[in-house]
């Protein structure tokens, strides 16, 4: 198959391309640089030269806090050029690959949420992202909406957005006091099964709305605790909640995600957090 996979200069995206590869796919990578997703010239350009069997949109406007004042930005590349993609997939029969977020939802829940919960984003980053999904499935009837949370992989120590176990290790070795909040749960994704599982996803299920997040829900505490046991580093490390650090966007306190109807499809769990961790870990040694 032909696969264009948008965003490509980020960590899902380089995993993506990839492993595409890798299953002897045709991949198109094309990063911010190489196409601006919110020129829908660009994009039926870009679809119509390449003629894909697929496309993986993993572009997004990611930025929460700084969305509440310029929403508009937000709109522009989650919503609107998400509606642009989904036209010219439909317009050539291509299936369209569309991430989404837990921030969709309010984070009220106490269990794991799933695809059948009603979403309830309480702020412009996921409503914006929220529109992109109604865009990808209202305008391509071969769509594949797929929620993830918190994504971190091994190119995050060399893309300019990095995250957030490198995030941790570089405070750790700045010797700086880490207060890391506790009251915050979400299913951290490693990139690396992501992106397997994604392709798995459009090689062997219909179009939908899909769950896959990480394998294990914890604290962003308890993530930080994990990162600094699996790199070997000590830190000054200690919890605190989310009154102590105040942000303009409210967050979902609370948006595990549940994998259970990806994995009654057939499609292998995600490992464990630690699991992710020493295979990340491994690869970034690598790296050095």
């Amino acid at each position: 198959m032909k696969a264009i996979v948008l965003g490509a200069g980020g960590q899902l995206g380089i995993e993506l391309s990839q492993q595409l590869g890798r299953r002897g796919h045709d991949v198109i990578a094309l990063s911010r640089e190489h196409l601006d997703i919110t020129s829908s010239e660009a994009v039926d350009e870009a679809i119509d030269a390449n003629q894909p069997d697929w496309v993986f949109n993993t572009a997004a406007y990611n930025f929460v806090d700084l969305a509440e004042s310029e929403p508009e930005k937000a709109m522009a590349v989650n919503g609107i050029a998400v509606g642009g993609i989904a036209r010219a997939c439909q317009r050539h029969g291509a299936a369209l690959v569309h991430y989404s977020t837990d921030h969709i939802f309010g984070g009220d829940k106490s269990e794991p949420y799933t695809e059948a919960d009603l979403p309830a984003p309480p702020a412009a980053y996921g409503v914006s992202k929220l529109a992109g999904e109604h865009f990808a499935r209202a305008f391509c009837e071969r769509a594949y909406v797929v929620r993830v949370a918190g994504v971190f992989g091994p190119a995050g120590r060399t893309t300019n957005r990095g995250n957030f176990p490198e995030l941790m290790l570089k405070k750790a070795a700045e010797g700086v006091a880490l207060r890391v909040v506790e009251d915050f749960v979400a299913t951290p994704t490693y990139a690396v099964p992501l992106a397997s599982r994604s392709i798995d996803l459009v090689e062997r299920t219909p179009p939908g709305l899909y769950h896959i997040g990480g394998g294990e829900a914890v604290s962003f505490y308890e993530w930080a605790l994990k990162i600094f046991e699996a790199a070997g580093v000590e830190a000054d490390l200690s919890p605190t909640n989310h009154l102590e650090f105040p942000t303009p966007a409210r967050r979902p306190r609370q948006c595990s995600l549940s994998n259970a109807k990806v994995e009654s499809l057939g499609l292998d769990p995600m490992p464990s957090l630690d699991e992710a961790h020493r295979d990340y870990f491994r690869r970034r040694n690598r790296q050095s």
